[in-house]
């Protein structure tokens, strides 16, 4: 290959390597994870990976949530204050001291061991108006199950979702690794 004068051979070692350190970067991350449809008027979170738990056993930890949701990522700060009673119409809500409580979401779609729907405007969402719809999808692909988990967010346009989506993303997917950690049989990470 013949390289411009102009181009210092540098140049294309420094870019080699820069694509190497992508290809690491890649291989850090979740199997899948995906940010996009990026608007002033919403955004849509997707994270995916295999996880070594059965549907059935990935479904009883999803449905624990306190096991798994960062309490750093809630109003009182401590776990056992949330509960999830998976079932249409169920709520996603946290309770503590004297009367204080938080709805997260309201269940709109529970198939056990496949899917968990939520009508949910999570953290700086819950005083916009707008629609948060959070899933988590289980399934089996080629003999390994399969955790996928999406949150799709409109309102509008005024509000500038655009800003706010890195920061949604980086809870979501904190979020994901806890839950894919404990159903790797490990500890929320």
């Amino acid at each position: 290959m013949r390289y411009p004068r102009a181009m210092p051979l540098i140049h294309f070692v420094c870019r080699d390597l820069r694509r190497f350190a992508l290809v690491l970067l890649a291989a850090a991350a979740p199997a899948w994870a995906d940010t996009g449809n990026v608007t002033p008027h919403g955004f849509t979170i997707i994270f995916r990976d295999t996880v070594k738990a059965s549907p059935t056993e990935l479904w009883q930890l999803l449905v624990q949530l306190p096991r798994w949701w960062n309490p750093q990522h809630s109003y009182s700060g401590v776990p056992s204050n949330m509960s999830l009673d998976a079932q249409a119409g169920g709520c996603w809500c946290e309770r503590w001291g004297e009367n204080q409580s938080v709805q997260h979401g309201l269940v709109v779609q529970a198939l056990p061991g496949r899917t968990l729907r939520l009508y949910a405007n999570l953290g700086p969402l819950q005083e916009l108006p707008i629609q948060g719809v959070l899933t988590f999808t289980i399934a089996m692909q080629e003999q390994q199950t399969v955790l996928r988990v999406s949150y799709r967010v409109g309102g509008p346009p005024d509000l500038g979702l655009e800003k706010l989506a890195p920061l949604v993303d980086q809870v979501i997917g904190e979020q994901f690794k806890r839950l894919k950690g404990l159903a790797d049989g490990g500890k929320p990470q």
